[in-house]
């Protein structure tokens, strides 16, 4: 048995449209669509490297400090499905544009903040802008590619900058803070916003495929409500702890609202996030391998981010540089993945094997210690772990979108997207509780005002971390191997992928 895509091998409005576009201007298209997203991404990671020049800048407490990322954060997971739904109703063209649009405007108004308030409003609004673009650029990668091969390259490309781009922030905030200002970390979006404005206005074709459908507010209300519980309670965990009020509460409000979410979504007559798009055991399986490679991914960039600043003395942008590697091997091993081993071999095999590879180099990278050497205690293991992530999250995204029905790209996209962003909040969040907790037991009874002991504790946090983030992928390889289905995507040149059953 197989899934069309689509309905029964005719294309949907959209489709046919953008694959009568010439071979070059879809590759134009894929361009702006990487711009943008890349945008999105860095975003996550680019101001963190500036936080304490921004501090001095505006005098905002350390309590407050965690809000300019959470903000974001929040925003953007808790929204992510009606941008999804949005680009779906009203046309993707539409939305990509309003989001680059307002995206930039908000950016500007970060960069020229006065005080803690403007700027932590200026990345919630980010991360609301954020939540429109993505799904739309996701949606419009979906759609306008239906050649499989050229599927598989476009969506290496995307998977490779959604994989990367945290470590692209990183470079680009410390050059960004460096060279010349923190306020240029978010000035920078405007830049590259005004180029993927006008790509998107002159390549794009708006295509309203649920132009028929209604928005659906209780769905919407309660989705947004239960993500934004679920992230704000991990984010606690990070500055209260796992028994406090503000954590579990909030955990346990996020889970009740997103099992009534359920239930509503089996009763509306318009839902905003249809089940059958869950109800395909590979799509199924290639969300929860995005949200496990999110929650484990933070263990290398936020834990290494400190190691190689504060054990190892590089400055901002030399911690930037030594993440390229990593990116380089992600992308190397994105483009491998889906244009050869699953077309050939089947995502039972080889999104398992990347976790299991990603698993390996997070475990090697625990030999950390205060006075290793970049070259030989931490190179090695980055390369592993690209390599690993490269044959995970790019396959993954395309198995997620690929198969639905031209209404449902959209949401489908938006739904990679939360589980990304939500894995990456409970990752954090997790890894930081267990990573301090391992720094507490290594000092009880020690000398806290020795330097070399602090030195060790904090290693001891870092290496904790890695542990952690290496189980979690390892549970990544069972999850992924028992849930994907054997055998490979079926193609069909006229349409997106075919996924046998």
């Amino acid at each position: 048995m197989s899934q069309k895509t689509l309905t029964d091998g005719a294309p949907a409005a959209g489709v046919e449209a953008s694959s009568e576009a010439p071979s070059n201007k879809r590759w134009w298209i894929l361009a702006v669509i990487a711009l943008a997203q890349l945008m999105v991404v860095l975003d996550a990671t680019i101001v963190n490297i500036a936080l304490p020049s921004a501090q001095a800048d505006l005098g905002f407490s350390d309590g407050n400090r965690q809000w300019i990322v959470t903000a974001y954060a929040l925003a953007f997971a808790s929204l992510l499905l009606l941008g999804g739904r949005i680009a779906d109703l009203f046309g993707r063209k539409t939305a990509f544009l309003v989001g680059v649009v307002g995206f930039a405007a908000v950016s500007a108004l970060g960069g020229a903040a006065t005080n803690f308030e403007m700027l932590v409003t200026a990345r919630a609004l980010q991360g609301a802008f954020g939540a429109l673009l993505a799904p739309a650029a996701l949606s419009l990668l979906n759609t306008t590619f239906t050649d499989a091969r050229e599927r598989a390259k476009a969506f290496s490309v995307y998977g490779a900058i959604a994989g990367a781009g945290g470590a692209v922030g990183l470079l680009l905030g410390g050059v960004l803070t460096d060279a010349l200002d923190w306020r240029w970390t978010l000035y920078v979006n405007v830049v590259i916003a005004v180029v993927a404005f006008a790509g998107g206005w002159v390549l794009l074709h708006n295509h309203r495929d649920a132009a028929n459908s209604k928005l659906d507010v209780p769905g919407t209300v309660l989705v947004a409500a239960g993500l934004f519980s679920l992230v704000y309670g991990f984010s606690n965990a990070e500055t209260h702890d796992w028994g406090s009020p503000a954590t579990w509460g909030f955990l346990i409000a996020g889970g009740v609202l997103l099992a009534a979410f359920t239930w509503w979504q089996t009763k509306a007559a318009h839902p905003l996030l249809p089940l059958r798009i869950l109800l395909d055991r590979n799509r199924a399986a290639s969300f929860l391998a995005v949200l496990i490679s999110g929650g484990g991914m933070f263990g290398v960039f936020l834990f290494l981010t400190y190691y190689l600043q504060l054990n190892l003395g590089f400055s901002p942008t030399k911690t930037g540089v030594a993440f390229l590697p990593m990116v380089a091997a992600l992308m190397v091993a994105a483009q491998v993945g889906t244009t050869t081993l699953v077309p050939r071999m089947g995502p039972k095999a080889v999104i398992p094997l990347g976790f299991g590879i990603a698993a390996v180099g997070m475990a090697w990278l625990t030999g950390i210690g205060v006075g290793s050497s970049y070259m030989s205690a931490v190179l090695p293991q980055l390369i592993v772990v690209g390599l690993g992530l490269g044959l995970v999250m790019p396959p993954a995204m395309q198995l997620a979108t690929g198969g639905v029905a031209a209404e449902d790209a959209g949401v489908a996209s938006a739904t990679v997207n939360a589980m990304q962003q939500v894995g990456g909040s409970i990752g954090t969040a997790l890894l930081n509780t267990l990573a301090a907790s391992a720094a507490t037991d290594y000092l009880a009874g020690k000398d806290p005002s020795n330097k070399l002991v602090q030195a060790q504790a904090t290693i001891e946090s870092y290496t904790t971390a890695f542990w952690w983030s290496a189980g979690l992928f390892a549970a990544g390889t069972l999850i992924a191997f028992l849930l994907y289905r054997r055998g490979v995507p079926e193609q069909d040149p006229d349409a997106a992928p075919v996924v046998h059953m």
